[in-house]
């Protein structure tokens, strides 16, 4: 396949995404000050389709972003600056009333499925007090069961009972029903298995897999452990202190990398085959938000960084049908040679 077949196809398949797209962050800005006249650049300039009934899982290590990232997405608090959209309306341009309308069309399960909770509520007033807020209250002792079952709880033995008295499981399966009752089109999943058991993460992932479907939902799957997203993402995006990396369908990405960082990742899942392996490191400390390196953030830790690295920003660019990075060097020695596509310019 020529250069130009591939930048045809490649433009067949975004504009058929286009219509797709049911939310899309576009140059999302949020940065905190941080005392002293110092300035946390948390999430610096990212962009993002999600596209509808996808699972879009957002990687990367502690403190790169990516929860602020889905705090954003929800307004919690609004982005310093860029937009966020859903079904085309920027979200961080609405009135306060005008938001909490679209509220139930967006919903997120917290990382800590205890602390999310009120410990001072019975369970089926949790769940139910959404549709309270929206003026649906007569409908509670239909929908609330209806939802408890449908995440594996029965409503007759948790009708009394208070956060307190569930394990860490089952107050996210709390948690995803409460998500769940206003029948959101959007479910932001923040960190929502990290603080379980593994067998515990099984049934949770498996829950929300159940609930996709049964309810039609896209969903924004935050994590740190790759194996979790790998088995739970449609497409993966990567991020590394504020910005994202690389972007693309799942298995694609994590077999073969083109990012140096993704690469990095990868190279530390543990698995039978790299048991005993030492995992790919990448060399010098990790920056500081506060104050990240010029040009590619990743390049103080880069095998691969030049002199460019320093003094010119990677823009994000389609390496092949669907895979998209922002890296002057891009590790395409695992793509089929007919699918690059060409670095314009």
């Amino acid at each position: 396949m020529t250069a130009p077949q591939v930048e045809a196809t490649a433009t067949a398949a975004h504009e058929a995404d286009e219509a797709d797209v049911v939310l899309r962050l576009d140059d999302l800005v949020v940065e905190f000050p941080a005392g002293g006249g110092r300035t946390v650049h948390a999430v610096s300039g990212i962009s993002l389709d999600v596209h509808r009934g996808e699972t879009l899982g957002l990687v990367g290590e502690s403190g790169c972003g990516k929860s602020t990232t889905g705090r954003a997405i929800m307004q919690l608090p609004r982005p310093t600056r860029g937009s966020v959209l859903f079904e085309g309306r920027d979200l961080a341009t609405l009135s306060a009333e005008e938001l909490r309308q679209l509220r139930p069309k967006l919903q997120m399960i917290f990382q800590d499925p205890i602390s999310s909770l009120n410990p001072r509520r019975r369970i089926p007033d949790i769940v139910g007090d959404p549709l309270v807020v929206w003026g649906r209250g007569s409908e509670r002792a239909k929908v609330v069961p209806e939802v408890l079952e449908a995440v594996g709880l029965d409503p007759a033995q948790v009708a009394d009972r208070r956060p307190h008295q569930f394990s860490g499981g089952q107050c996210q399966r709390v948690s995803i029903a409460r998500a769940l009752v206003l029948e959101p089109e959007v479910l932001i999943c923040d960190e929502p298995v990290s603080a379980l058991d593994v067998s515990v993460q099984a049934q949770i992932l498996n829950l929300l897999e159940d609930m996709k479907r049964r309810y039609g939902l896209t969903l924004v799957f935050i994590a740190h452990d790759l194996g979790v997203v790998r088995n739970i993402s449609d497409r993966v995006a990567v991020m590394y202190l504020g910005k994202i990396c690389e972007v693309g369908e799942t298995e694609a990405l994590f077999d073969n990398p083109v990012h140096p960082y993704t690469r990095l990742l990868v190279s530390s899942i543990p698995s039978m085959e790299t048991a005993g392996v030492p995992a790919e490191v990448g060399t010098g400390e990790m920056p500081s938000p506060v104050n990240p390196p010029s040009g590619c953030r990743f390049r103080t830790r880069c095998p691969l960084a030049t002199e460019r690295c320093a003094a010119e920003e990677p823009k994000m660019r389609e390496v092949a049908p669907r895979r998209f990075t922002a890296c002057h060097y891009p590790i395409l020695d695992g793509l089929e040679a007919d699918t690059v596509v060409p670095e314009a310019g």
